[in-house]
């Protein structure tokens, strides 16, 4: 088999993931060529090598479409002994993977590209905080490398927001667990250079392989292939959003997608550091679709990108692995493939992604009521993250753990709900709770069979 493919075994290759991590999917070589530009290899772990068509395997990875990751265990997609040791890019092995390899000069321009079967050997394997380490200190093993993907990376990431992408920055939610399962602790993770770094070198690689299809015609009909599109924003879901944000005293021009994005953007920038920037960041991200898999392509809104598709994690999505299968077939000239049946397989993609994604949100969140059980009558400094007429949703700053505040548990006056100032306001003294205000609060009842937290104000 390594005959049959590109041998990149000898060019510097390495890993970089979170630290817990098992199943390392993509790595990234690189090398100075001759010519003054860097040859840089986005290598994906190659599953449809070993996952075939029509197999028992197939079937069952099909049905689950998605690993789901609870804060307590992984449900993979594939058998472990595939996803964390056969498939996965471990160092100091000779992996099989297929690969989009670059040539990009000091600006971060692609001159030229190549897509197809490799064989690698990763020489080490990073987590993300020594990445970071390096890109913060300029010191450490490949560290010169380091700062040329990173510098890169930046590049490509100015360049995306420059096109319209919209820069939603992401807190993820992390647990310290003890030995039974139990939280222990919370982080909120934040996305950083280190993070960047792969994200951007692994959107290229997407973006790349769906601009490649695309071009490839058959009877001057376009090949059927599983993109991952993003609509624009529904006005009727931004018109709220737009009067809040102006309540903030942010301007959003909604008359155009382009203008949107823009003001998105501008908005995000303006709330950096605010009361108000979280709130801003949750609701503009609930106005936007959601993406989707569909052979039908409308371009990818959110990152501003006219073709991309789904290649980069194949040992946890089932999108990528057909991706897989198809570009192989492509690249060699074949052009058998439904596309009914796979527009059938994009449906259930898509419906398999948002029930995973769903069962990680409660899961979350039933972590979070476990982990605040034995701290009732503890206070906490929180912002107000959701009014309804019922009350005020609040979320704790150093945990994120969001509660409700009833409203009738507020002693001190009767209090109205306004839905357009999205606050409740006092009857007699006009005292005013809106979203993004700051607030103490003491737990009052964690109730895990419900996944919800009773709050007082204090």
């Amino acid at each position: 088999e390594i005959a049959k493919r590109r041998d990149c075994r000898d060019i510097k290759t390495f890993t970089i993931d979170p630290v817990d991590a098992k199943d390392f999917d993509d790595a990234l070589s690189i090398r100075k060529l001759p010519s003054g530009l860097y040859e840089i290899g986005v290598h994906i772990a190659d599953v449809s090598y070993y996952v075939l068509p029509d197999t028992d395997l197939d079937a069952e990875a099909y049905k689950r479409a998605t690993s789901v990751y609870l804060p307590d265990r992984v449900n993979p997609m594939l058998p472990e002994k595939i996803s964390n040791e056969l498939c996965s890019l471990r160092p100091n092995e000779d992996k099989f993977t297929f690969s989009a390899i670059f040539q990009i000069n000091d600006e971060a321009q692609v001159k030229q590209y190549w897509l197809g079967r490799t064989v690698i050997h990763s020489d080490r394997r990073f987590a993300y905080e020594e990445v970071q380490e390096i890109i913060d200190t300029k010191v450490g093993d490949h560290a010169e490398d380091i700062l040329v993907l990173h510098s890169l990376a930046q590049k490509f990431r100015q360049a995306r927001f420059k096109k319209g992408a919209i820069n939603f920055s992401s807190q993820e939610v992390r647990f310290t667990l003890d030995e039974n399962a139990k939280p222990i602790g919370i982080t909120v993770k934040e996305s950083k250079p280190a993070h960047q770094l792969i994200e951007e070198f692994m959107l290229l690689a997407n973006k790349t392989v769906a601009e490649n299809i695309s071009k490839i015609q058959i009877n001057k009909q376009p090949l059927p292939f599983p993109y991952r599109i993003h609509d624009q924003p529904d006005p009727e879901k931004l018109a709220p959003f737009v009067q809040y944000a102006k309540k903030y005293g942010h301007g959003f021009d909604a008359s155009s997608p382009e203008k949107i994005s823009a003001s998105f953007n501008q908005l995000l920038e303006d709330a950096k550091g605010k009361p108000e920037q979280h709130v801003l960041e949750q609701l503009g991200i609930r106005t936007m679709a959601k993406a989707v898999y569909s052979t039908q392509n409308i371009g990818h809104y959110g990152l501003a990108f006219d073709f991309y598709c789904h290649f980069t994690s194949p040992i946890r999505r089932y999108p990528d692995l057909i991706v897989h299968r198809l570009l192989e077939d492509y690249i060699n000239g074949a052009t058998s493939v439904g596309k009914e049946n796979l527009e059938k397989v994009c449906k259930h993609c898509s419906e398999m992604e948002k029930t995973a994604s769903r069962a990680e949100r409660d899961s979350i969140k039933y972590m979070q009521v476990k982990f605040l059980k034995n701290k009732i009558g503890n206070s906490f400094e929180g912002v107000v993250s959701g009014v309804t007429e019922w009350g005020l949703y609040v979320e704790i700053i150093e945990n994120k753990c969001e509660g409700l505040v009833k409203v009738s548990s507020i002693k001190d006056d009767h209090y109205i709900y306004d839905e357009k100032k999205y606050a409740l306001i006092g009857y007699r003294t006009k005292v005013s709770y809106q979203l993004g205000q700051k607030v103490k609060i003491k737990i009052q009842r964690a109730d895990l069979e419900r996944k919800q937290m009773d709050f007082i104000l204090v």
